[in-house]
């Protein structure tokens, strides 16, 4: 077998794995979809006809979008809800057995846009998220009509000629600010996170950091640093938009050349003119420009 062959047997069976894990945790959960809805704090806000959905990244929840959201209420159906690890969440719901990989949310979403009754909509999802979005589209690609990723990575470590920005004692370095105090982490962090001097964005960062409880912010942390995409890149067939800053401090802009070479539906890279990983909360106008353009067209 050919080095290509091997390859790609490897990722269908990692493919495989996760739509068998997705499946296995959902069937396994034991909630009920109007529980799930409540408990993430699911809305759906607009009077357009298609759907949006708006998916926060780590360390935020769903007001992240807040700067963005009233610019397409008016064009569409917008659902927002918070990953069940945000501080907006009830902690008692946190199974750390259950989130131990990005396939439990994964099953959080497709089992949100199934209580909804949604058949067809736009992704766009902030850095974690963004993961979460390509596997769910590999599961169920006849519910996306595109991917917008902002900010992602599907590896955040360093590997041989992959360049993910890290490496794995940096993190470790990072885990252990973490527990040893949480709050002087969040000040040092969410700064640099931000990047531009938006103080404003600082404090929103910042105010969500504190919300999410010390212990299940960590485990989300470890379970986003051990994840590894890039190999079912591959297998997403629905057309991308990965959004980019000019600097990044948590993904540099070699992630995305990466993304664009691996996705195997048609992708497109938008660079945006400024710093900082979340440009949402820094610079809600300019994202803005990027995702009217994204969400003008499923091609």
């Amino acid at each position: 077998m050919g080095s290509n062959s091997i390859v790609n047997a490897a990722a269908a069976a990692t493919a495989t794995a996760t739509a068998t894990a997705t499946a296995t945790a959902a069937a396994g959960s034991g909630r009920s979809s109007g529980k799930l809805l409540e408990l993430l704090n699911v809305r759906v806000v607009g009077s357009g006809e298609r759907v949006v959905v708006l998916s926060h990244g780590f360390g935020t929840d769903q007001s992240a979008w807040n700067r963005v959201l009233p610019y397409f209420q008016r064009d569409y159906r917008v659902v927002l809800y918070d990953l069940v690890c945000a501080g907006s969440v009830n902690p008692d719901h946190f199974d750390f057995r259950r989130y131990t990989t990005l396939d439990a949310y994964v099953d959080d979403l497709l089992d949100i846009l199934d209580a909804l009754l949604i058949d067809r909509c736009f992704f766009v999802g902030h850095s974690v998220s963004a993961m979460i979005g390509i596997i769910a589209a590999i599961r169920r690609p006849e519910l996306f009509l595109k991917l917008i990723l902002v900010g992602a990575s599907p590896r955040f470590l360093n590997d041989g000629d992959y360049h993910g920005g890290f490496e794995r004692e940096e993190f470790e370095k990072l885990f252990a600010a973490m527990e040893a105090n949480y709050e002087a982490w969040v000040q040092g962090f969410a700064p640099l996170a931000v990047g531009a001097d938006v103080p404003a964005a600082v404090r929103e960062f910042s105010r969500t950091l504190f919300n999410m409880r010390p212990d299940i912010s960590l485990f989300v942390s470890r379970t986003v640093v051990n994840s590894d995409l890039r190999g079912v890149l591959g297998f997403v067939r629905t057309p991308c938009v990965v959004v980019q800053t000019a600097k990044d401090v948590s993904v540099p802009a070699s992630v995305a050349a990466y993304l664009k070479a691996h996705l195997g539906g048609r992708t497109t890279v938008e660079f945006l003119p400024i710093e900082g990983h979340l440009p949402h909360l820094s610079s809600p106008a300019v994202l803005v420009q990027v995702l009217r353009r994204a969400l003008a067209s499923h091609r």
